[in-house]
């Protein structure tokens, strides 16, 4: 579904990426790994039309594609919701689902209908709330699962979410991996940025490793073992990085 081959980006003499490709496809949970620093943000700040690429390129369903801007990025079918959601909690459940959007007739807003519509979405996605109330009073674990919501409704089909469960508990883990997993279920891409090893193992199919910012692999899950994966990540044995962290 989503190619992405010889991404390069710089900053000077530094090379932000350098030669990072990237496989996303339909149905797959894809983990997208490596320490701070790695590149994973500067890669999809590029894929979304944050900030322009340097080299490489970005094909969807084997068009290429050159989004200029996120919105660009979101009418091709890209979205992306980060660990700050982006949405204003002063505003409704409704209103925040429909931002930018929300059906209107002569110019005024038909509240009635947008208010119907969040009831008939929300709920396929996990989301039982008072969709006139404001999103502010909500946990952050709602809010996302209403971004979430909002990307879906607006016809994603590559989704990417940049560390959604660092604010997150147990439980609200669990429901936001159940909403995903159906997520995928219908077809649609899942790139998750996370931190959290253990997340991954539960939930992707596949994962790709940067350090500073270079691709170090790409494997299933099934066919990572987790020492492998800290080699990828760190470049050196999980134990010689702890001796070297006490020293």
């Amino acid at each position: 579904m989503l190619e992405v081959r010889g991404l390069g980006k710089r900053y000077g003499a530094f090379a932000a990426l350098d030669g990072v490709a990237l496989t996303l496809r339909a149905g797959e949970i894809h983990a997208l790994l490596g320490e701070n620093g790695a590149g994973k943000s500067t890669l999809i700040k590029t894929v979304t039309g944050v900030t322009p690429r340097d080299a490489g390129t970005v094909t969807l369903d084997g068009v290429p594609i050159e989004p200029r801007s996120p919105a660009d990025a979101a009418r091709l079918g890209i979205a992306t919701v980060y660990q700050e959601v982006n949405l204003l909690p002063n505003l409704t459940v409704a209103e925040n689902l429909f931002l930018g959007r929300a059906p209107t007739r002569f110019g005024l807003l038909r509240e009635r209908e947008m208010r119907r519509r969040a009831e008939a979405v929300l709920p396929g996605l996990g989301v039982h709330v008072d969709v006139a109330a404001p999103l502010g009073q909500y946990s952050v674990a709602v809010q996302h699962l209403v971004a979430i919501a909002r990307a879906v409704d607006m016809s994603a089909r590559v989704l990417i979410l940049d560390e959604p469960t660092a604010s997150l508990d147990e439980r609200e883990v669990a429901v936001l991996f159940g909403v995903l997993r159906g997520l995928a279920a219908r077809g649609i891409a899942i790139l998750f940025v996370t931190h959290f090893l253990e997340q991954v193992y539960a939930l992707c199919h596949r994962i790709t490793v940067l350090r500073n910012g270079r691709l170090m692999g790409s494997e299933t899950t099934a066919e990572l073992p987790r020492l492998a994966l800290v080699r990828l990540m760190l470049g050196r044995e999980l134990t010689e990085a702890t001796h070297t962290a006490r020293d």
